[in-house]
């Protein structure tokens, strides 16, 4: 119960109350916490002290909300993003590149939504793949998950010129991925950058990712050439309190 006489807000006792529930694994992450109901019940306060709670946790990433669904403890995966091989073609022709290559060296259970649409190009991506601005580009807009929670936001831009015909249309690419897609259609990749930063989300990336307040998303553009013409620019947003970022960088 509250203690009324503490001169803590009583939203601020249930939830260190939740908190240290969390902490001690009496609900376990990935589990859904008790319903308002029951904790109202639990700790004698109203429903918007209890509102009050799970939004503050919410807020330092103890909880995460799915819609329809309901609150769950925040699962503790943590995704490592290895550089070495995660796009080479040996790892791409084995279905092991980039997020499932993650996903395998992890053991999280990968999943994707993804959405297609083609768009006029805007100037930084015209910029980028070396097209004219307003020129169409292919735009795959993915959401991915490790073991269901989102964890990443991925949105691949293409020069229509070069996927007009080819599964990159549409939204399974098959084995492979779209990579697989651009070497069958000619354009053999021979090499890749990469440019990354950090900011705050946006709202909408923030109603996606859920990371803890404060926290900023890490930003990685990569840019992949075939011959020395761009032929894809993948902005990619990481939840920075999920990711970890590993460079093999030779010294020869």
């Amino acid at each position: 119960m509250i203690d009324k006489s503490s001169g803590v807000p009583a939203y601020r006792q249930v939830a260190t109350a939740i908190r240290a529930k969390i902490d001690s694994g009496e609900y376990a992450p990935g589990t859904p916490i008790p319903s308002e109901r029951v904790l109202v019940d639990q700790y004698g306060v109203s429903r918007p002290t209890i509102r009050d709670a799970i939004a503050l946790l919410r807020q330092e990433g103890a909880l995460i909300a799915e819609h329809g669904r309901g609150v769950f403890v925040r699962p503790r995966t943590t995704v490592v993003r290895l550089s070495r091989s995660r796009l080479s073609r040996e790892a791409r022709s084995a279905n092991r590149g980039a997020f499932l290559g993650d996903a395998t060296a992890g053991g999280f259970t990968p999943s994707t939504t993804m959405k297609v649409r083609f768009d006029p190009a805007d100037e930084r991506t015209a910029e980028l793949l070396g097209i004219d601005a307003g020129e169409e580009v292919t735009v795959r807009d993915r959401v991915m998950r490790a073991d269901g929670l989102a964890v990443m936001i991925a949105v691949s831009r293409l020069p229509r010129s070069v996927t007009r015909g080819t599964a990159i249309e549409v939204v399974d690419t098959g084995p492979g991925g779209a990579y697989a897609r651009l070497e069958e259609s000619g354009h053999r990749l021979d090499h890749f950058e990469e440019i990354v930063s950090a900011r705050m989300p946006t709202p909408e990336e923030a109603s996606i990712l859920q990371p803890s307040s404060g926290v900023p998303v890490i930003r990685v553009t990569r840019v992949a050439y075939a011959a020395d013409r761009a032929v894809e620019v993948n902005d990619m947003t990481m939840a920075g309190d999920r990711y970890e970022l590993i460079y093999h960088i030779p010294a020869d």
